[in-house]
């Protein structure tokens, strides 16, 4: 979908890189710019590190790419890297705000010199600030920690660095409206994406809650603000989640569990009641579920139309994928593995001498 679309991914770490991954899934030419000597902050980011020395973290977010090692602060280098610049549909970067035009690339200069191009910066906290862009801080910041983890511990992050997925996401999805918008005014632009502003807009629901009734949303654990019953119960042998989201499912849940009682309970029909009577809906089901093994739970829940799962382990659940040690979990998007991630300066020498034309072989 974007074959012939060349990306410079001046980027490191996660969101970015990720954003880039996207683009190169979808189609596109991405060349990693990168330090030399060390690369990727993330090259370094294990153990684990796989047979060939590169590690996990790093290969999660670069297939697609070739890498060219490259210095700021060498002559050579920067002409290197604006002879790509000339070349390139999009450039994404995430270098702390003014090293980039100290260092002769000044983001408003380029763009007047190249006006087709799509230029996407991503900060941590907005192109004002200096501030570091670490996913924990971000998750810390911006109300993510404060409802997530048990109603009486300590305040959580999410298992995954999802600000950074997050902004990586929004940020692809800003670059592909950006090349629309160039294909009917022939005419590139400058987009920014931050972690915070990422990770805020995620809040959704929860911050609509907050709005709504200028009251602090709280940690619910594994239950939900809104909806009852939707949360994890223990099984006999393992944990399940049932997520009941409408009126229709409670009652088919209530009925498949054998708690025709709070099934025909008028005052449970409606999910306000059943919010009213949390407790006393969470208790019984909590008992009863406590019965049987999650299987039996799960067929008689699936048969009768109920959300439902049994909580697997990273490893259960990647049995059901495609996904590879060296080239990570397949495309989300509509797209292909069509290179392992790179090596550092593994075409830097093929870049150097033919630029963007290194990828006419894959065309």
């Amino acid at each position: 979908m974007l074959t012939g679309i060349n990306v410079l991914d001046l980027s490191r770490v996660l969101a970015g890189p990720l954003a880039t991954m996207l683009l190169g899934d979808l189609g596109a030419n991405i060349i990693k710019v990168e330090r030399p000597g060390s690369g990727d902050d993330t090259r370094g980011w294990g153990p684990p590190f796989d047979s060939t020395g590169e590690s996990a973290y790093y290969l999660s977010v670069n297939r697609n790419k070739k890498s060219v090692a490259a210095d700021l602060a060498n002559p050579l280098d920067r002409e290197l890297i604006r002879t790509l610049v000339a070349r390139a549909d999009v450039v994404v970067d995430n270098f702390k705000r003014g090293m980039l035009a100290r260092n002769g690339f000044d983001v408003p200069t380029i763009l007047a010199e190249h006006p087709q191009l799509v230029w996407c910066t991503i900060t941590g906290f907005g192109p004002a600030s200096d501030r570091a862009g670490y996913d924990f801080v971000v998750q810390a910041e911006q109300g993510w920690m404060a409802i997530t983890g048990d109603p009486s511990g300590a305040p959580m992050k999410v298992g995954v660095a999802l600000a950074d997925v997050v902004a990586g996401k929004d940020a692809c999805i800003a670059i592909l409206a950006a090349l629309i918008a160039r294909s009917r005014t022939e005419r590139g632009r400058h987009v920014t994406v931050s972690l915070a502003a990422s990770a805020s807009a995620a809040l959704g629901n929860v911050a609509q809650n907050a709005i709504v009734t200028g009251e602090e949303p709280r940690r619910w654990g594994n239950a939900h603000p809104n909806l009852v019953p939707y949360q994890l119960f223990d099984a006999s042998d393992r944990p399940i989640v049932i997520a009941v989201g409408n009126d229709a499912q409670w009652s088919a849940c209530a009925r498949a569990i054998g708690l025709g009682d709070l099934a025909n309970d008028p005052r449970l029909r409606a999910n306000a009641g059943r919010i009213a009577a949390r407790e006393r809906v969470v208790a019984a089901m909590t008992a009863r579920i406590a019965e049987r093994a999650a299987s039996q739970w799960m067929a008689l829940l699936d048969e009768a139309g109920v959300p439902c799962g049994v909580v697997r382990s990273v490893l259960e659940s990647l049995r059901d994928i495609d996904c590879s040690a060296h080239t990570g979990v397949a495309p989300s998007v509509p797209g292909a593995v069509r290179m392992p991630p790179p090596r550092l300066d593994e075409h830097g020498a093929e870049i150097r001498a033919r630029g963007w034309a290194a990828f006419s072989a894959q065309r």
